[in-house]
């Protein structure tokens, strides 16, 4: 049983390897036990929303990552390495003057960032770059 669950894993995990392959990719993460959405995101110094809006086959909770599945983790020209990962009490006018940069260029690299900043969250990594780095 254990053996055909095995192999179940890795032929679902086959077609997903293809899936993942994004034209431009400047670096990419290969998923291991235990990985989340944050957690790759924090390691990997890539925003949550980069990673999600280059990975279109993650879903909305990123609860479908499959282990060995190699995910892109920025495109080439628009792929944002200053990150800041939020602690409980965080808002963005905090993150961006100690991090060196707007609200409005902070909101402009993190389009998931309602208008307000409302709707941040500890463990959610922010992209933090001093320039709009998807202009």
């Amino acid at each position: 049983m254990f053996i055909l669950s095995g192999l179940a894993l890795l032929f679902t995990a086959g077609f997903r390897f293809g899936a993942a392959q994004v034209a431009n990719c400047a670096r990419n993460y290969t998923v291991q036990l235990g990985d989340t959405c944050d957690a790759i995101s924090a390691a990997q110094n890539v925003s949550t929303y980069q990673l999600a809006e280059v990975n279109t086959n993650i879903n909305v909770g990123c609860t479908n990552l499959v282990l060995g599945e190699v995910l892109c983790l920025g495109i080439i020209g628009q792929d944002c390495t200053d990150t800041y990962v939020v602690v409980s009490g965080d808002n963005c006018v905090a993150i961006a003057a100690a991090e060196n940069t707007t609200y409005d260029v902070l909101l402009a690299n993190n389009p998931n960032v309602d208008s307000t900043c409302t709707n941040i969250y500890p463990g959610e990594v922010l992209c933090v770059a001093p320039e709009d780095v998807y202009a």
